[in-house]
């Protein structure tokens, strides 16, 4: 729980949802010094509709999910007021949008794929204040790989790190060798673009740097 500033009078405190049971995007969180009080993973059909671009997909996904934890919230006495972040990461070779990988078929196929060319990672993030104002952004980040032998995908793939990750791999962790440039956001590649979410929040009020030892 973060304290910050009411200008109508006393010290409040500002409470803060995390909409995911990502590890990752509570380690970034906390990477900026921000501890989520809760955290409600929204669940929802992430299937594609039908000619829906990438970004599209990133954006609509983050949305139902701050709808849905947001409803959830909205019924807690001590959430009521919160602060609520969803996010969602597309990884995608031009309209093709690539899976959460889950078997390791899957995952070589889209490291296959990946191998030596250029992809987009879009992460869309979504803000509710305590006010009900939405406010968004969607991030995109171009990543090219190396390309990938069939011993590297086959060493890979025994790591076990592409289990559950769209693409097929995770930046932060082995594969983050594979990348020969990236434009863009690290952090979104990851799961949550720093730069962006924090502002969202500075926006709307949340004392985002507090815990930094900083006065507001």
């Amino acid at each position: 729980m973060t304290q910050t500033e009411d200008p109508a009078g006393p010290v409040r405190s500002a409470r803060l949802v995390l909409a995911s049971a990502s590890p990752r995007r509570l380690a970034l969180l906390q990477q900026a010094g921000i501890e989520p009080d809760a955290l409600l993973p929204a669940d929802i059909d992430e299937t594609p509709h039908k000619s829906e671009t990438p970004r599209e997909l990133a954006r609509r996904l983050a949305r139902e999910k701050l709808a849905v934890a947001g409803a959830a919230a909205r019924r807690r006495d001590d959430m009521r007021e919160a602060y609520l972040i969803a996010a969602d990461t597309v990884v995608a070779v031009g309209r093709r949008v690539l899976p959460k990988t889950e078997l390791p078929d899957e995952a070589a196929d889209c490291l296959r794929l990946l191998s030596g060319r250029q992809h987009r990672v879009y992460t869309a993030i979504c803000l509710l204040s305590p006010r009900d104002a939405r406010r968004e952004r969607v991030v995109e980040t171009r990543v090219r790989f190396k390309r990938l032998s069939a011993r590297e995908i086959d060493a890979y793939l025994a790591s076990d790190e592409w289990r559950g990750k769209a693409g097929g791999y995770a930046i932060q962790g082995l594969a983050g060798a594979f990348v020969v440039k990236l434009v863009g956001s690290h952090s979104a590649v990851v799961g949550l673009p720093l730069y962006e979410t924090l502002s969202l929040l500075e926006g709307e009020g949340f004392p985002v740097r507090q815990s930094w030892g900083q006065p507001l």
